[in-house]
């Protein structure tokens, strides 16, 4: 007998999880660490949908039995391949006639099966209660350069709680931000992955996260996650200007050429035609350290500019210059320290008034 689950109980389950939604579904977005196993293909699916349109529910069913016919001794094969022990979870868009009919299959040839109640419409939901479940966020800003990626793992190595989100959207947050990375997910993937892991991280705890404009690339970061981390308390990491182009000379000194050159031509407007064509010329004269220095002439100004906005958020400036990314994280976790005694008091101040 098929079994249905709820979102909770489906994400706690470690069983292969088989999306039987049509490729371009799976492709746009889906729960991570799913395994694409389509019914039909893109244009199967289309078909299906436009006969239902048009002649009805029966008509659609009956074209979907024809495509789905000839595959079903692949669909077991392959779930068997996938699932040596036979335990499998799968699901559809809506936990319809997709998952339902692939949940019969398998289970009559043996497997356990478990659906998700409501398919991938209601994950998205959760996604959405699960981002606006409210956390206690340490927001980590500095100038670029100043290494605040590597701080963050390296925290993560020391204990601490941390939110990678330009590691997630395969992007770090500036016109370069995308060089010698993977391609980045859809905003809607972004979200999921976000959300299985705000989902994990532990309320009672800090959870650092680095300031980030709401777009991280093509990735938007969810209102429900955003609103909290302009709030957040900021510990500011600050290096000195040789450090962070040796940083940035670490990070890019291999990249590909001609991105960067792509990359800094995107900044033609607020570098001005002259500085970029400058600039473009080092890079391509294999001299990226006075290149990295225009750019940082630009990208100081609009951080400055951005952080005399956040006069409402308390900030807390720390000078790691000389430090590993390891000693930079032991001093903000000191400075996290004065972050936590500050907000117990002013707690304990409104406490008193009420």
């Amino acid at each position: 007998m098929v079994h249905s689950a709820t979102v909770d109980e489906f994400l706690q389950l470690s069983d292969p999880l088989l999306d039987v939604r049509s490729p371009a579904e799976f492709e746009h977005a889906h729960i991570p660490s799913a395994l694409s196993f389509p019914l039909f293909n893109n244009d199967e699916r289309a078909a299906v949908g436009t006969c239902y349109k048009q002649q009805g529910r029966d008509e659609a069913v009956e074209l979907g039995l024809k495509f789905v016919g000839p595959k079903l001794a692949d669909f077991v094969a392959q779930a068997k391949a996938i699932a040596p022990d036979r335990v499998l979870r799968t699901h559809c868009w809506r936990g319809g006639m997709r998952s339902g009919s692939m949940a019969w299959l398998l289970e009559t040839a043996g497997f356990r099966v478990t659906t998700l109640t409501g398919g991938y419409k209601a994950f998205r939901q959760w996604v959405r209660q699960t981002l606006a479940a409210p956390k206690p966020i340490i927001s980590l800003g500095g100038m670029t350069g100043t290494g605040k990626t590597a701080i963050l793992e390296a925290l993560a190595r020391q204990g601490e709680q941390v939110l990678d989100l330009e590691g997630i959207a395969h992007h770090r947050g500036s016109s370069y931000g995308s060089v010698g990375l993977p391609p980045q997910p859809s905003t809607e993937q972004f979200e999921n992955v976000v959300a299985i892991a705000w989902a994990a991280l532990d309320a009672r705890r800090p959870i650092w996260v680095e300031a980030e404009s709401r777009q991280i690339g093509r990735c938007r970061i969810p209102d429900e996650l955003f609103g909290p981390m302009v709030q957040a308390p900021m510990v500011q990491v600050m290096r000195s200007r040789p450090e962070r182009v040796a940083n940035l000379l670490d990070d890019y000194g291999g990249a590909n050429g001609d991105e960067l050159v792509a990359a800094t031509q995107r900044l033609q407007k607020r570098l001005g035609g002259l500085r970029t064509k400058d600039a473009i010329a080092h890079i391509q004269a294999g001299e990226l350290a006075p290149a990295i220095e225009m750019v940082l002439d630009y990208y100081d100004k609009a951080y400055t500019y951005d952080l005399k906005k956040k006069r409402d958020v308390p900030i807390y400036p720390v000078d790691i210059t000389g430090l590993s990314p390891d000693q930079a994280a032991q001093a903000v976790q000191q400075t996290l320290q004065q972050v936590i005694e500050v907000t117990s008091t002013k707690s304990a101040i409104a406490s008193s008034r009420t």
